[in-house]
């Protein structure tokens, strides 16, 4: 019988686990638990939902690799108990602490040169420096940290094992050194106020850090993002496209990247590589913004936007509702301009996907322009992919081919496609052939996106 491999997607939103055949990676059997809403989460209730929703399926996986959000930070006692809530990588309020840390630094590039991104709100010593400046005794309690998909895979490992972590994820704590594929110590007492004790990394990454109690290995496991690219196949040089929570552009390279204005973030992948990312926290919800608003489902929204011109009869939507990361905008709100009393339901739609587009292709361009070549491919997946307009406008926005993924749990699918690379043991992880692929072609529209620029240009001291 062929060996099979368990995949855990631990997202914002739910738990997906997925049994996986180890040699093909066909998906056998597939389940998930939500996880409650919110920037700030008790983090025992992902352990819930991933006892709800991979439990079942354990006994039968011969390997087991998470794949979690990044970012968020669980902070736990010398017990191991949880000492708060854990922020999560879309709670902006730790703003002004990672300002402060980036300036503590030396500036951007000092910053840049050192974590190998320019330190934002999203990342967790931020939110470490917050808690310190604003719940010292929480910080003092604070004996261990670690990541969402770290305090899954202890969780899921035989009692009496040590926290583990993966280079990916830890690239994105804002304490670890891309440079040196290490924890920065001094980073990490700067944040939170001490020292703590941190998960262990990987020799390599395909290596088995732990068991199950039941003596299955488990992977490193490592962020969403990274784990996507592995459950894509990434190539250097492909980009790929996320719509869901958030809006994420990412690029497989080989150089590490160290960008010194803060738009490209240099994070690590899953094998050995880089993962250079520029992310929005304004994706879907752009789309849910304008569907509600209109009173129509998600089909009569897309004819909508479908019914309107390029550049919706002059109106440009800046779709920053809740801040936003890429650009850094923490404090900022949506801007619609152009409103007439001919504009059209038809016109408010376009808008809204024209904007969600438009703040993509500015991530695709910042790629471009800090990796200096432009991309083999651009490969669109998440849930707002699923979207007829989305479909049909996101190659006339960002003026080239792009290319539609199938629908898959590609961040489960990485997982356990890194489940099977610690069986298999090998240097490099399995080969998969991905099918259903389909090559979407729209006339370019420049003056869309210039539009956009232009309005992006004019309120940026708005807030």
């Amino acid at each position: 019988m062929a060996p099979t491999v368990l995949g855990i997607d631990s997202s914002t939103q739910s738990t997906k686990a997925l049994l996986v055949d180890a040699e093909t990676g066909r998906v056998l059997d597939e389940r998930r638990a939500a996880h409650p809403a919110g920037t700030e989460v008790d983090p025992r209730a992902w352990l819930a939902a991933v006892d709800e929703a991979a439990g079942p399926l354990l006994e039968q996986a011969d390997a087991v690799a998470v794949g979690g959000q990044q970012h968020g930070m669980v902070l736990l006692d010398e017990h191991g108990e949880v000492v708060r809530d854990a922020l999560l990588w879309n709670d902006t309020r730790s703003a002004p602490q990672a300002a402060a840390l980036v300036d503590e630094l030396g500036g951007p590039a000092a910053c840049a040169e050192a974590i190998g991104s320019v330190m934002v709100a999203s990342f967790t010593a931020s939110k470490l420096r917050w808690v310190a400046e604003n719940e010292p005794a929480s910080a003092a309690r604070a004996a261990r940290v670690l990541l969402p998909h770290d305090y899954v895979s202890w969780h899921l490992s035989a009692q009496g094992t040590e926290p583990f972590t993966d280079r990916g994820d830890a690239s994105g704590t804002g304490y670890f050194a891309t440079a040196t594929s290490d924890w920065d110590r001094e980073l990490l007492i700067r944040a939170l106020g001490h020292d703590a004790d941190l998960p262990r990394l990987p020799s390599a990454p395909g290596e088995a850090m732990a068991a199950t109690a039941s003596g299955a290995p488990i992977g490193a496991g490592t962020g969403d993002n990274m784990a996507a690219a592995l459950g894509l196949s990434l190539d250097p040089g492909d980009v790929s496209v996320s719509i869901g929570t958030s809006g994420v552009c990412a690029m497989v390279s080989d150089a590490r990247p160290a960008d010194a204005s803060g738009t490209v973030t240099g994070f690590a992948d899953a094998t050995g590589r880089f993962l250079p990312m520029t992310t929005t926290i304004n994706a879907a919800k752009i789309l849910d913004f304008g569907r509600a608003l209109l009173g129509v489902d998600h089909d009569e929204f897309a004819r909508l936007a479908l019914a309107s011109v390029p550049g919706a009869h002059g109106l440009t939507l800046l779709p920053y509702f809740d801040g936003e990361r890429t650009p850094n905008r923490p404090d900022a709100r949506a801007t619609l301009h152009g409103l007439s009393t001919a504009s059209s339901r038809e016109d408010v739609a376009r808008a809204c996907v024209e904007g969600l587009l438009c703040s993509l292709a500015d991530g695709i361009a910042a790629l471009e322009a800090d990796s200096g070549r432009a991309p083999e491919r651009i490969i669109l997946i998440g849930g707002a992919a699923q979207s007829a307009a989305v479909r049909a406008l996101a190659p006339a926005v960002f003026g080239r081919d792009v290319t539609l993924a199938p629908t898959g749990e590609y961040v489960a699918l990485g997982a356990a496609r890194q489940a099977a690379w610690v069986l298999a043991g090998t240097a490099e992880p399995p080969t998969r052939s991905l099918e259903g692929f389909e090559t979407l072609h729209a006339e370019p529209t420049p003056d869309v996106l210039d539009a956009y620029q232009q309005l992006k240009a004019r309120t940026e001291g708005w807030s």
